[in-house]
């Protein structure tokens, strides 16, 4: 038999898996957290360019925009997205106010999620 012979206990082989799977478990949170994170800014900055477009068209058309409010949906990336156009009158007759809000389809899904929401003011030229 020898007398000197070193290795771990049990105990601390456990508390080294208790440690190991401690910080494994901190590192998955922060992994999703980080994923979730940048699907979440992917989205905004789709949508805000859906947006940004949409008031854009509306200003470049030669006359103001009747008051209305309608839907379409639009692909945009790898995405299917439904651009909701608000156009509202003002006290100024000579202005519209517009309320551009784009929603994603996320799969498996018929409704859509809202992600973003952009007004503007339109006068005339």
């Amino acid at each position: 038999m020898i007398k000197n012979a070193r290795g771990f206990t049990l105990l601390e082989v456990l508390i080294a898996l208790l440690v190991f799977g401690l910080i494994a478990t901190a590192a998955a949170e922060v992994g999703s957290q980080y994923i979730s994170s940048y699907e979440r800014v992917r989205d905004k900055t789709l949508a805000g360019w859906l947006a940004d477009n949409r008031i854009n068209e509306l200003r470049l058309q030669e006359d103001l925009p009747g008051i209305s409010e309608n839907s379409d949906d639009r692909d945009y990336g790898t995405y299917r997205w439904q651009v909701t156009t608000v156009v509202q009158g003002t006290e100024e007759p000579s202005m519209r106010r517009v309320e551009v809000t784009v929603a994603r389809y996320t799969s498996g899904r018929t409704e859509a999620t809202p992600v973003h929401t952009l007004s503007a003011f339109l006068g005339e030229k």
